[in-house]
Protein backbone atom coordinates (compact mmCIF):
# COMPACT_ATOMS: atom_id res chain seq x y z
CA UNK A 1 0.00 0.00 0.00
CA UNK A 2 1.43 3.47 -1.01
CA UNK A 3 -0.10 6.30 0.34
CA UNK A 4 0.36 10.24 0.00
CA UNK A 5 0.02 12.43 3.06
CA UNK A 6 1.92 15.48 1.72
CA UNK A 7 -0.75 17.82 0.66
CA UNK A 8 0.91 21.48 1.73
CA UNK A 9 3.97 20.26 -0.57
CA UNK A 10 1.63 19.77 -3.51
CA UNK A 11 -1.85 18.39 -4.42
CA UNK A 12 -2.80 16.01 -7.07
CA UNK A 13 -4.42 17.65 -9.94
CA UNK A 14 -8.16 17.56 -10.16
CA UNK A 15 -9.39 15.62 -12.99
CA UNK A 16 -11.41 18.10 -14.48
CA UNK A 17 -8.39 20.57 -13.29
CA UNK A 18 -6.56 18.48 -16.03
CA UNK A 19 -9.61 17.98 -18.66
CA UNK A 20 -10.10 21.78 -18.60
CA UNK A 21 -5.96 22.12 -19.40
CA UNK A 22 -5.93 19.42 -22.07
CA UNK A 23 -8.71 21.02 -23.84
CA UNK A 24 -6.96 24.39 -24.10
CA UNK A 25 -3.41 23.12 -25.00
CA UNK A 26 -4.97 20.92 -27.41
CA UNK A 27 -7.36 23.83 -28.82
CA UNK A 28 -5.80 27.23 -27.95
CA UNK A 29 -1.74 27.13 -28.38
CA UNK A 30 -1.04 30.77 -29.30
CA UNK A 31 0.75 33.60 -27.61
CA UNK A 32 -1.89 35.89 -26.00
CA UNK A 33 0.44 38.64 -27.16
CA UNK A 34 0.07 38.26 -30.87
CA UNK A 35 -2.76 40.54 -32.32
CA UNK A 36 -3.79 37.79 -34.61
CA UNK A 37 -6.95 35.21 -34.18
CA UNK A 38 -4.70 32.34 -32.51
CA UNK A 39 -3.35 35.33 -30.06
CA UNK A 40 -6.68 37.08 -29.37
CA UNK A 41 -8.02 33.49 -28.40
CA UNK A 42 -5.27 32.81 -26.47
CA UNK A 43 -5.42 36.69 -24.79
CA UNK A 44 -9.87 35.99 -24.25
CA UNK A 45 -8.95 32.73 -22.51
CA UNK A 46 -6.16 34.48 -19.74
CA UNK A 47 -8.50 37.07 -18.81
CA UNK A 48 -11.54 34.80 -18.62
CA UNK A 49 -9.30 33.47 -16.02
CA UNK A 50 -8.57 36.35 -14.22
CA UNK A 51 -12.33 37.47 -13.17
CA UNK A 52 -12.84 34.00 -12.30
CA UNK A 53 -10.36 34.29 -9.65
CA UNK A 54 -11.29 37.78 -9.05
CA UNK A 55 -14.78 37.08 -8.64
CA UNK A 56 -13.87 34.23 -6.31
CA UNK A 57 -11.51 36.41 -4.01
CA UNK A 58 -14.26 39.91 -4.95
CA UNK A 59 -11.39 41.92 -6.27
CA UNK A 60 -11.10 43.71 -9.25
CA UNK A 61 -9.78 41.36 -12.57
CA UNK A 62 -7.29 44.65 -12.24
CA UNK A 63 -5.92 43.49 -8.72
CA UNK A 64 -5.02 39.93 -10.30
CA UNK A 65 -1.14 39.23 -11.66
CA UNK A 66 -0.51 35.99 -12.61
CA UNK A 67 2.86 34.79 -11.70
CA UNK A 68 4.96 31.24 -11.46
CA UNK A 69 4.02 30.54 -8.37
CA UNK A 70 3.80 31.69 -4.77
CA UNK A 71 7.49 32.08 -4.30
CA UNK A 72 7.50 34.88 -7.23
CA UNK A 73 4.46 36.22 -6.48
CA UNK A 74 5.92 37.33 -2.32
CA UNK A 75 9.35 38.35 -3.82
CA UNK A 76 7.28 40.71 -6.03
CA UNK A 77 5.37 41.84 -3.18
CA UNK A 78 8.25 42.35 -0.95
CA UNK A 79 10.46 43.84 -3.50
CA UNK A 80 8.55 46.19 -5.48
CA UNK A 81 6.49 47.45 -2.32
CA UNK A 82 9.11 48.55 -0.71
CA UNK A 83 11.10 50.19 -3.52
CA UNK A 84 8.29 51.51 -4.53
CA UNK A 85 6.28 52.79 -1.61
CA UNK A 86 8.59 54.24 0.47
CA UNK A 87 9.02 51.70 2.77
CA UNK A 88 12.57 51.54 5.15
CA UNK A 89 11.28 49.23 8.09
CA UNK A 90 9.70 45.26 8.25
CA UNK A 91 7.99 43.46 10.40
CA UNK A 92 7.29 39.60 10.11
CA UNK A 93 7.62 36.44 12.13
CA UNK A 94 10.44 33.79 12.71
CA UNK A 95 7.90 31.01 11.34
CA UNK A 96 7.13 32.50 8.05
CA UNK A 97 8.07 30.63 4.60
CA UNK A 98 11.23 31.17 3.55
CA UNK A 99 9.91 33.09 0.53
CA UNK A 100 9.32 36.01 2.53
CA UNK A 101 12.12 35.15 5.53
CA UNK A 102 14.88 35.11 3.10
CA UNK A 103 13.93 37.86 0.92
CA UNK A 104 13.74 40.39 4.19
CA UNK A 105 16.65 39.32 5.52
CA UNK A 106 18.47 39.93 2.39
CA UNK A 107 16.71 43.35 2.49
CA UNK A 108 17.61 43.88 5.54
CA UNK A 109 21.32 42.79 5.38
CA UNK A 110 22.11 44.85 2.63
CA UNK A 111 20.51 47.99 4.87
CA UNK A 112 17.73 48.67 2.09
CA UNK A 113 15.31 48.10 5.41
CA UNK A 114 15.67 47.89 9.21
CA UNK A 115 13.77 44.38 10.28
CA UNK A 116 11.73 43.29 13.07
CA UNK A 117 10.20 39.77 13.91
CA UNK A 118 6.59 40.32 16.05
CA UNK A 119 6.96 37.52 18.97
CA UNK A 120 4.74 34.49 18.52
CA UNK A 121 3.77 31.59 21.38
CA UNK A 122 5.15 27.82 22.06
CA UNK A 123 1.99 27.35 19.56
CA UNK A 124 3.09 29.74 16.83
CA UNK A 125 0.63 32.49 17.67
CA UNK A 126 1.06 35.79 16.40
CA UNK A 127 1.18 38.10 19.57
CA UNK A 128 -0.80 41.23 18.82
CA UNK A 129 0.00 43.62 21.55
CA UNK A 130 3.50 43.28 20.39
CA UNK A 131 3.30 43.75 16.84
CA UNK A 132 1.02 47.12 17.92
CA UNK A 133 4.07 47.76 19.71
CA UNK A 134 6.22 47.61 17.22
CA UNK A 135 4.10 48.99 14.71
CA UNK A 136 3.45 52.28 17.28
CA UNK A 137 7.28 52.83 16.83
CA UNK A 138 7.40 52.21 12.81
CA UNK A 139 4.15 53.29 11.65
CA UNK A 140 5.31 53.40 7.90
CA UNK A 141 6.10 49.84 7.77
CA UNK A 142 5.83 46.92 5.02
CA UNK A 143 3.75 44.05 7.73
CA UNK A 144 3.80 40.03 6.05
CA UNK A 145 2.33 37.63 7.80
CA UNK A 146 1.20 34.04 6.50
CA UNK A 147 -2.40 33.28 7.01
CA UNK A 148 -1.85 29.68 8.23
CA UNK A 149 1.77 28.12 8.59
CA UNK A 150 2.83 25.77 6.19
CA UNK A 151 4.47 23.33 8.91
CA UNK A 152 2.63 23.32 12.08
CA UNK A 153 -0.79 25.00 10.68
CA UNK A 154 -1.45 27.19 13.14
CA UNK A 155 -3.89 30.39 11.56
CA UNK A 156 -3.25 33.79 12.26
CA UNK A 157 -6.43 36.68 12.29
CA UNK A 158 -5.27 37.98 9.28
CA UNK A 159 -8.45 40.53 9.52
CA UNK A 160 -7.24 41.55 13.10
CA UNK A 161 -3.44 41.92 11.81
CA UNK A 162 -5.22 44.06 9.03
CA UNK A 163 -7.05 46.69 11.75
CA UNK A 164 -3.40 47.01 13.16
CA UNK A 165 -2.13 47.99 9.82
CA UNK A 166 -4.73 50.41 8.89
CA UNK A 167 -4.33 52.33 12.23
CA UNK A 168 -0.71 52.82 11.60
CA UNK A 169 -1.23 53.34 7.66
CA UNK A 170 1.33 49.88 7.11
CA UNK A 171 1.53 47.77 4.22
CA UNK A 172 0.25 44.28 4.82
CA UNK A 173 0.98 41.37 2.90
CA UNK A 174 -0.04 38.18 3.58
CA UNK A 175 1.28 34.73 2.26
CA UNK A 176 -2.19 32.83 1.52
CA UNK A 177 -0.54 29.93 -0.36
CA UNK A 178 -2.04 27.36 2.01
CA UNK A 179 -5.21 28.63 2.87
CA UNK A 180 -6.40 29.48 -0.73
CA UNK A 181 -8.70 26.93 -1.83
CA UNK A 182 -9.53 25.77 1.78
CA UNK A 183 -10.62 29.21 3.56
CA UNK A 184 -12.66 31.78 1.24
CA UNK A 185 -10.87 35.24 0.87
CA UNK A 186 -12.94 38.43 0.57
CA UNK A 187 -10.96 40.92 -0.52
CA UNK A 188 -14.16 43.17 0.00
CA UNK A 189 -14.17 43.34 3.59
CA UNK A 190 -10.32 42.72 4.19
CA UNK A 191 -8.33 45.63 4.09
CA UNK A 192 -5.41 44.35 2.61
CA UNK A 193 -2.71 45.69 0.11
CA UNK A 194 -0.94 42.24 -0.78
CA UNK A 195 -2.30 38.17 -0.74
CA UNK A 196 -0.58 35.60 -2.73
CA UNK A 197 -1.49 31.99 -3.80
CA UNK A 198 -0.15 29.05 -5.90
CA UNK A 199 -2.51 26.34 -7.69
CA UNK A 200 -0.84 23.74 -6.93
CA UNK A 201 -1.83 23.35 -3.39
CA UNK A 202 -5.17 23.72 -4.23
CA UNK A 203 -4.84 20.45 -6.73
CA UNK A 204 -4.18 22.80 -9.77
CA UNK A 205 -0.82 22.25 -11.64
CA UNK A 206 2.71 23.32 -10.48
CA UNK A 207 4.44 26.02 -12.11
CA UNK A 208 1.78 28.90 -11.52
CA UNK A 209 0.63 31.50 -8.99
CA UNK A 210 -0.85 34.76 -8.62
CA UNK A 211 -0.64 37.89 -6.50
CA UNK A 212 -3.41 40.26 -5.44
CA UNK A 213 -2.06 44.04 -5.30
CA UNK A 214 -4.77 46.40 -4.14
CA UNK A 215 -5.60 48.76 -6.86
CA UNK A 216 -4.38 51.93 -4.12
CA UNK A 217 -0.59 50.72 -4.53
CA UNK A 218 1.08 51.56 -7.27
CA UNK A 219 4.51 49.20 -8.05
CA UNK A 220 6.80 48.87 -10.68
CA UNK A 221 7.19 45.72 -12.45
CA UNK A 222 9.00 42.70 -10.84
CA UNK A 223 10.32 41.16 -14.29
CA UNK A 224 10.74 42.77 -17.34
CA UNK A 225 10.94 42.13 -20.54
CA UNK A 226 7.48 42.27 -21.94
CA UNK A 227 4.40 44.45 -21.52
CA UNK A 228 2.50 40.88 -20.07
CA UNK A 229 -0.12 41.00 -17.05
CA UNK A 230 -0.67 44.81 -17.80
CA UNK A 231 3.28 45.37 -18.04
CA UNK A 232 3.81 43.92 -14.35
CA UNK A 233 5.35 40.54 -15.14
CA UNK A 234 7.20 40.18 -18.40
CA UNK A 235 7.51 37.02 -20.19
CA UNK A 236 4.74 34.74 -22.01
CA UNK A 237 2.05 33.82 -20.17
CA UNK A 238 1.51 29.58 -19.15
CA UNK A 239 -1.14 30.14 -20.61
CA UNK A 240 -2.65 26.24 -19.77
CA UNK A 241 -1.76 26.64 -16.10
CA UNK A 242 -3.46 29.67 -15.61
CA UNK A 243 -6.43 27.95 -17.38
CA UNK A 244 -5.90 25.08 -14.34
CA UNK A 245 -5.47 27.75 -11.38
CA UNK A 246 -8.99 29.10 -12.57
CA UNK A 247 -10.86 25.98 -12.94
CA UNK A 248 -8.80 24.31 -9.40
CA UNK A 249 -10.08 27.71 -7.35
CA UNK A 250 -13.34 27.40 -8.80
CA UNK A 251 -13.94 23.79 -7.88
CA UNK A 252 -12.58 24.22 -4.34
CA UNK A 253 -15.14 27.35 -3.52
CA UNK A 254 -18.05 25.07 -5.02
CA UNK A 255 -17.23 22.51 -3.02
CA UNK A 256 -15.25 23.92 0.06
CA UNK A 257 -17.57 23.44 2.76
CA UNK A 258 -18.33 19.62 2.57
CA UNK A 259 -14.27 19.02 1.86
CA UNK A 260 -13.77 21.06 5.34
CA UNK A 261 -16.06 18.67 7.00
CA UNK A 262 -14.37 15.78 5.02
CA UNK A 263 -11.06 16.16 5.87
CA UNK A 264 -11.13 18.48 9.47
CA UNK A 265 -12.71 14.62 10.18
CA UNK A 266 -9.62 13.07 9.00
CA UNK A 267 -7.66 15.17 11.12
CA UNK A 268 -9.73 14.66 14.35
CA UNK A 269 -9.48 11.25 13.44
CA UNK A 270 -5.69 10.97 13.14
CA UNK A 271 -5.17 12.72 16.41
CA UNK A 272 -7.37 10.52 18.07
CA UNK A 273 -6.18 7.44 16.68
CA UNK A 274 -2.38 8.22 17.21
CA UNK A 275 -2.99 9.20 21.18
CA UNK A 276 -4.75 6.07 21.42
CA UNK A 277 -1.27 3.99 19.97
CA UNK A 278 1.04 5.90 21.18
CA UNK A 279 0.35 8.15 24.06
CA UNK A 280 3.44 9.75 24.52
CA UNK A 281 3.45 11.82 21.23
CA UNK A 282 2.93 15.72 21.08
CA UNK A 283 1.29 17.83 18.57
CA UNK A 284 2.44 21.04 17.24
CA UNK A 285 1.07 24.36 16.28
CA UNK A 286 -2.63 24.86 17.75
CA UNK A 287 -5.15 21.86 18.04
CA UNK A 288 -8.21 23.85 18.22
CA UNK A 289 -10.22 23.14 14.65
CA UNK A 290 -10.93 27.24 14.60
CA UNK A 291 -7.21 28.21 15.38
CA UNK A 292 -5.49 25.55 13.25
CA UNK A 293 -5.46 24.51 9.45
CA UNK A 294 -7.95 21.47 8.68
CA UNK A 295 -5.45 20.29 6.02
CA UNK A 296 -2.17 19.92 8.23
CA UNK A 297 -1.31 18.02 11.12
CA UNK A 298 2.21 18.41 12.53
CA UNK A 299 3.40 15.50 15.95
CA UNK A 300 6.71 14.93 17.62
CA UNK A 301 6.95 11.32 18.43
CA UNK A 302 9.09 9.75 21.37
CA UNK A 303 10.80 7.14 19.54
CA UNK A 304 14.27 9.02 19.33
CA UNK A 305 16.31 6.46 17.82
CA UNK A 306 15.22 6.42 15.04
CA UNK A 307 14.88 10.61 14.23
CA UNK A 308 17.67 11.18 11.57
CA UNK A 309 15.57 7.84 9.50
CA UNK A 310 12.03 8.34 10.15
CA UNK A 311 11.06 10.07 6.78
CA UNK A 312 13.16 7.36 4.78
CA UNK A 313 11.41 4.79 6.88
CA UNK A 314 7.81 5.73 6.36
CA UNK A 315 8.85 6.23 2.32
CA UNK A 316 9.97 2.82 2.85
CA UNK A 317 6.38 1.33 4.31
CA UNK A 318 4.86 3.50 1.55
CA UNK A 319 4.18 5.99 3.54
CA UNK A 320 4.73 10.25 1.84
CA UNK A 321 4.87 12.46 4.60
CA UNK A 322 7.13 15.70 5.26
CA UNK A 323 9.47 16.41 8.34
CA UNK A 324 8.69 20.60 8.16
CA UNK A 325 8.79 22.58 4.92
CA UNK A 326 7.96 21.04 1.51
CA UNK A 327 10.30 23.90 -0.50
CA UNK A 328 12.93 21.52 2.21
CA UNK A 329 11.64 18.43 2.32
CA UNK A 330 14.91 16.92 1.02
CA UNK A 331 17.39 19.31 2.97
CA UNK A 332 18.76 17.68 5.87
CA UNK A 333 18.65 20.71 7.87
CA UNK A 334 16.06 21.26 10.64
CA UNK A 335 12.90 23.12 10.72
CA UNK A 336 12.89 26.93 11.44
CA UNK A 337 9.52 26.50 12.32
CA UNK A 338 9.64 24.03 15.35
CA UNK A 339 13.38 25.71 16.36
CA UNK A 340 11.19 29.38 16.89
CA UNK A 341 9.12 27.41 19.29
CA UNK A 342 11.13 25.53 21.20
CA UNK A 343 10.43 22.26 20.29
CA UNK A 344 12.36 19.36 21.68
CA UNK A 345 15.19 18.89 18.88
CA UNK A 346 15.57 15.21 19.64
CA UNK A 347 11.67 13.93 18.87
CA UNK A 348 11.59 13.49 15.08
CA UNK A 349 8.72 15.61 13.84
CA UNK A 350 6.81 14.91 11.16
CA UNK A 351 3.87 16.62 8.98
CA UNK A 352 1.01 14.82 7.52
CA UNK A 353 -1.18 17.10 5.28
CA UNK A 354 -4.38 15.70 4.24
CA UNK A 355 -6.98 16.31 0.98
CA UNK A 356 -10.54 15.17 -0.16
CA UNK A 357 -8.25 12.79 -1.78
CA UNK A 358 -7.22 11.08 2.30
CA UNK A 359 -9.51 7.94 3.52
CA UNK A 360 -9.26 6.47 7.14
CA UNK A 361 -8.38 3.17 5.83
CA UNK A 362 -5.01 5.01 4.74
CA UNK A 363 -4.59 6.87 8.78
CA UNK A 364 -5.38 3.33 10.07
CA UNK A 365 -1.96 2.54 8.07
CA UNK A 366 -0.13 5.13 8.84
CA UNK A 367 -1.00 4.78 12.59
CA UNK A 368 0.13 1.07 12.11
CA UNK A 369 3.20 1.88 11.06
CA UNK A 370 4.05 4.66 13.17
CA UNK A 371 3.23 2.45 16.26
CA UNK A 372 5.75 0.01 14.77
CA UNK A 373 8.37 1.84 14.09
CA UNK A 374 7.98 3.54 18.05
CA UNK A 375 7.98 0.26 19.28
CA UNK A 376 11.17 -1.02 17.89
CA UNK A 377 13.13 1.97 18.46
CA UNK A 378 12.77 3.40 21.74
CA UNK A 379 9.24 4.30 22.76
Amino acid sequence: MQVYFDNAATTPLDPEVIKAMTETMQEHFGNPSSIHAHGRQAKTIVEKARKTVAGLLKASPSEIFFTSGGTEADNMAIVRSIADLGITHSITSPLEHHAVLHTLEDLAQRGIIQLDFVRVDERGNVELDHLRELLSQNPRTFVSLMHANNEIGTLTDIHKVSELCQEFNAVFHSDTVQTMGHYEHDLSTLHIDFLTGAAHKFHGPKGVGFIYINGKNKIRPFIYGGAQERNMRGGTENVYGIVGLAKALELCYQNMETHRIYIQGLKDYMRTELQKNIPEITFNGNIAAEDSLYTVFNVSLPCTEIADMLLFSLDIAGISASGGSACSSGSQLGSHVLEALGSDADKPAVRFSFSKYNTREEIDFVVKKLKELCEEHGQ
